[in-house]
């Protein structure tokens, strides 16, 4: 599927760092990529839980050699704030990363407000259509149980499309699988979802 890179290849990645690409996150991706280019040399990303941002991250500063700090938002405001003059003078590329865009965050500093104003920001959304599939399926594969070919696409139509969604589901079909010993069918999910409260119990349909 064109929208997608199954994964997302940078250099110095660690094992299990694989990073999907589509268009809910292509932006941010691009945007780290060209860190040579941004005219501060800080940015700040953004994302939901689970959404690869600490990935995203980690895969940065492998990259460029630079700073991140993660949960920006929850540090202390001179630390944020002197990190942010050290990337100025030193042209060392710092990538602050919260969850909540930057005017948001709860800054007491005047000179950190300002600043955090200036910086560029990327946010990550919530998975689209594709990506939400290539999560649910790799999800399902690196959890190790076997499951019915059809189950991906079931789930998708059905569950919430958010990361924190797909992983807390794909972990419940997998304890399932593993207590049952039986491969994962549309049934199988089926039960295991309603049981858990994930799906609404609705009544059999006549024609089937």
């Amino acid at each position: 599927m064109s929208q997608i890179s199954l994964p997302f290849d940078w250099a110095g990645r660690g094992k299990g760092e694989d990073f999907l690409v589509s268009d809910a996150n292509r932006i941010a991706v691009r945007h780290l990529e060209s860190w040579r280019e941004w005219p501060l040399s800080v940015s700040v990303l953004t994302g939901p839980p689970l959404s690869g941002r600490s990935t995203l991250g980690r895969q940065f500063a492998a990259m460029s050699g630079g700073t991140v700090i993660d949960d920006a938002q929850g540090q202390d405001e001179h630390r944020l704030f002197h990190a942010w003059n050290e990337a100025q003078t030193q042209r060392r590329p710092l990538l602050m990363i919260g969850h909540e865009a930057p005017v948001q965050w709860p800054v007491a500093l005047p000179d950190l407000r300002s600043r955090l104003a200036a910086a560029p920001h990327v946010a990550i959304a919530e998975p689209d259509e594709a990506l939400a599939r290539a999560l649910i399926e790799r999800s399902l594969a690196s959890a190790g149980a076997s499951y019915a070919a059809d189950l991906p696409d079931w789930l998708l139509r059905r569950i919430e499309r958010s990361y924190a969604g797909i992983a807390a589901v794909t972990r419940l079909l997998d304890r399932a699988a593993l207590s049952s010993g039986r491969k994962i069918s549309v049934a199988m999910a089926k039960e295991a979802l309603q049981g858990a409260g994930f799906l609404p119990i609705l009544p059999p349909d006549p024609s089937h």
